[in-house]
Order: C-alpha cells, then sequence, then structure tokens
C-alpha cells in the first residue's frame, strides 16, 4: 500500500494509526496532517540533541513530562531509538488511562525500552522507578508550574537538555493582581499590568523570563525561539537549555532585582533555590 508522502521511511505505519495520525486506510486528513507537521518540525530540534548524547555516551534517556497520549515519545522512539539498540524513553504523566493505553501500545509494537509512569512531575523528581541521571528532559505544553516543576525535575537529575513548550501560565498573573494597588504607588511599571489582559499576557511572558534566568544561574545556556510550524496555537514558546556548568554570574541577582521591582517577592521559593 502506498502511504502519504509526509510519512518519513521505515516510520511504523501501524503506529501512526493508532495514534490516529493516519486514518485506517493509511490517509491523512487536513487535521492530522497538521498534527504530523508539528511533531517533525519538534523532532527537527530535538534529533540534534539525541544524536549528541548517542555519540558522547553511546546511550541516553530521556523523560517527557505531561506525557498525555506520549505522540512525541512514540515518534522520538520510532525515528530515532528503534534503529539501535540502546536507549530509554520514559513517559511521565498523571492520567492513569492514558498510561495504561500506552503502555498496551509499546507491548504491540515492540517497544521495549520505552517506560510509562502514573505520576505527577513534582512526585517524579524522587520516584525510584527513574534512573539518577536523565539525559534529556521535554516537557510540552505541561500547564502553569508543571513546567516549574519540570525545571526542578531536570535539575535533580542533571539532565544535559532540557526542551520545555510552557503553556497556561497563570500564577505570575495572579501575584502581580494580588499586589496590584500596592504596586500603582510603588513603580510606575505597575501599568504594564493595570488591565487584566495585560496582566495575563505580561505574566505569561515574564514567567518564561524568570525559568530562563533560572536555568542561566544554575549552569545552563538557554536559547529561545518560536516553535514554527505550530501556527495555531498560541502557546508557541520553544525554550531549549544546555548544561554547560557554568552558571551565568549575574542571573541570580538580575532574578531577585526583577521579584523585588514588580513586588513578586511571594514567588521567591519558586524561582530562587
Amino acid at each position: 500500500m502506498t502511504h502519504a508522502p509526509e510519512i518519513k521511511p521505515n516510520q511504523s505505519i501501524a503506529l501512526l494509526k493508532e495514534l490516529h495520525i493516519l486514518t485506517r486506510d493509511g490517509k491523512l486528513n487536513q487535521d492530522s496532517r497538521r498534527k504530523l507537521k508539528q511533531v517533525y518540525h519538534l523532532y527537527h530540534f530535538i534529533e540534534p540533541l539525541l544524536e549528541e548524547l548517542m555519540v558522547r555516551d553511546g546511550n541516553l534517556t530521556l523523560a517527557d513530562h505531561g506525557a498525555g497520549k506520549s505522540y512525541l515519545g512514540f515518534i522520538l522512539y520510532d525515528l530515532f531509538l528503534k534503529p539501535r539498540d540502546v536507549g530509554h524513553i520514559y513517559g511521565i504523566e498523571t492520567r492513569e488511562e492514558l498510561v495504561a493505553k500506552s503502555q498496551m501500545l509499546a507491548s504491540m509494537l515492540g517497544f521495549s525500552r520505552m517506560s510509562f509512569l502514573n505520576l505527577s512531575i513534582e512526585d517524579s523528581v524522587e520516584s525510584t522507578l527513574l534512573p539518577d541521571r536523565i539525559g534529556i528532559v521535554t516537557a510540552l505544553h505541561a500547564c502553569n508550574t508543571a513546567t516549574d516543576d519540570a525545571i526542578r525535575f531536570s535539575l535533580k537529575k542533571m539532565a544535559q537538555f532540557i526542551v520545555l513548550v510552557p503553556c497556561c501560565q497563570a500564577e505570575v498573573a495572579s501575584v502581580l493582581n494580588k499586589h496590584k494597588n500596592e504596586s500603582f504607588s510603588r513603580t510606575p511599571l505597575s501599568e504594564i499590568w493595570r488591565h487584566p489582559i495585560h496582566a495575563r499576557e505580561f505574566g505569561s511572558h515574564l514567567t518564561n523570563v524568570l525559568r530562563c534566568l533560572l536555568l542561566e544561574s544554575k549552569g545552563y545556556q538557554v536559547k529561545v525561539t518560536e516553535l514554527i510550524g505550530w501556527e495555531h496555537s498560541m502557546k508557541n514558546e520553544l525554550i531549549i537549555a544546555r548544561r554547560t556548568d557554568q552558571p551565568r554570574k549575574n542571573a541570580r541577582m538580575r532574578l531577585e532585582q526583577i521579584l523585588q521591582e514588580l513586588n513578586l517577592e511571594d514567588l521567591h521559593d519558586r524561582f530562587i533555590y
């Protein structure tokens, strides 16, 4: 059977059907074509990181937080790990039914080096079901503070690479609003978040700025870009961090100054540790 030209050589057609990217007769509709484009585009960013770890260590481990149906994990395994004899992917998800479905699918496809854990990101930090070191951590659209939990996990596991697509960031905006009246008399910058829609958008942007400073203070080199190809999603910011063990000297100081200047001291323990 001839399949859609978008499908990469040697890719598992059975997998794409089970993920509902392909129809049962091997066709792509408009929605699934867009979904496939999304996954491939993200794979374009992650593949060089996988290659680098494989060359450096001869092996790799990847933890995918908020894995959902594990689209990303399955595609990474199918395209990168399947032809190799080493490497392991861990999908971490709080919804037990999705974990069970992913386990069944991995078994059906013979993807033996995939594990799926019914854990919160926070609980996974101390879980003995995961190795002490993880090479790459991904967290795509992990809502609100779950992205921060993924960062804590990455730091604890000394991840070489961290790939984040943050989503639904309400915590900073809520703290901005909580102290709005006090901020009005404290700084003219409070005009930036005086209106609710501005507070929401500024809070979301600021959250990622603080996350990048945190990572830089912990010895990561950070690249922030747009995940081109996800045009249908407003949550389109991609943060890629590489461990260098060379902290940016003023990153922690900048973090503290921003929290103080914007009256966000309530968030000190979230971003400074």
